[in-house]
């Protein structure tokens, strides 16, 4: 059933229930549900909205059958719907309608009295109505709340563990990182990998190639440019040995392997690795390389190509040149006459 659809029959229920919604309590939210089938076994992805002047709350994620008390999902046709989530940050009511399995509705959220102040003594202030609807749509439940306060993990507040729900930074996970030999306890961080996918496997895969990068920050940057296990891999066997800002800036100039290999047919094999990066800034490239050893210059040194491209040392100029006489000029003469200006 596609969304508007669903967002259609909340419509007409809401005409039924409008005068329950004038008279709700201050710690009661009201808003519309969504459910369509998950690729997760036993699980639905379920939709949480809210709109109102001057607010919109979305929240939609994969929820267990079994958090959804009174509903079965499994029945076929149209079936009309009663259930109810409780969680440690209060409860979920909804009413509404499925059609094979999916379907939509109204929900009214009835905030726990006790969990403020449950939070608060556990160290986590400012629970507002809000931020208690966001934490029991993601399931901060106290427990959870305890065993994040016991990893000592620094930045640690209220709205850290609605991010590591949303994320999936779990115990599990810290304590995984900690057997691949990171032990990360800023917060932020611990969000950042979830984010970009720094994970317990991703570090051991970079051990056994060869790199033990243990900075935080170089491992979000190698995820967010592309470095990979395999990449490193290539590279030793190439007999290169690269450093973490090396790795970064090869993904960020696109010195690939394929790259390096066009390279080495055309004459140059072990490049260093500071010049494969210039010759990727300045634009000293194989179909480069050719044209000059098209023209007689059979293997330049590095410094020198890259001293051509800054310079604008051209094929073309080359070959301007020869046509007008001027043979077998050396590069180092050429790189001149274009730094005083003589075409």
């Amino acid at each position: 059933m596609k969304l508007r659809e669903m967002l259609g029959i909340c419509a007409i229920i809401a005409c039924a229930v409008i005068a329950i919604r004038a008279v709700r309590a201050s710690d009661t939210q009201t808003g519309n549900w969504t459910i369509s089938r998950s690729d997760q076994p036993g699980k639905v992805q379920f939709g949480l909205i809210i709109s109102r002047e001057g607010y919109h709350s979305q929240h939609e994620s994969d929820w267990p059958l079994s958090a959804f008390q009174g509903l079965d999902a499994s029945k076929p046709g149209r079936q009309e719907v009663h259930f109810t989530i409780v969680r440690d940050a209060g409860k979920f009511d909804g009413e509404g309608f499925l059609v094979n399995g999916e379907g939509a509705g109204l929900f009214h959220f009835t905030s726990d009295p006790n969990y403020r102040s449950q939070m608060q003594s556990l160290g986590f202030d400012g629970v507002d109505s809000e931020k208690q609807f966001a934490m029991a749509a993601m399931d901060v439940s106290l427990a959870f709340a305890k065993q994040m306060k016991n990893e000592n993990l620094d930045g640690l507040d209220t709205d850290k563990l609605i991010a590591f729900k949303i994320h999936g930074v779990t115990p599990e996970f810290i304590e995984n990182l900690g057997r691949a030999r990171l032990n990360e306890h800023d917060s932020d961080k611990l969000i950042a990998f979830r984010i970009h996918g720094v994970s317990p496997e991703f570090v051991s895969d970079l051990r056994a190639a060869g790199f033990n990068e243990t900075d935080s920050d170089k491992l979000i940057a190698f995820r967010i440019h592309g470095v990979s296990p395999e990449m490193v891999r290539e590279l030793r066997k190439s007999g290169y040995n690269p450093d973490a800002d090396s790795l970064i800036a090869m993904r960020i100039h696109g010195a690939s392997a394929e790259w390096i290999g066009q390279l080495r047919a055309v004459g140059y094999d072990h490049v260093e690795l500071e010049k494969l990066i210039a010759f990727r800034i300045h634009g000293v490239s194989p179909e480069f390389i050719r044209n000059l050893q098209g023209l007689g210059y059979r293997h330049p040194e590095p410094d020198q190509l890259i001293a051509m491209r800054i310079h604008g040392v051209t094929p073309e100029f080359i070959q301007g040149l020869k046509s007008r006489g001027m043979q077998n000029l050396t590069i180092d003469q050429l790189v001149a006459m274009r730094i005083h200006g003589i075409d």
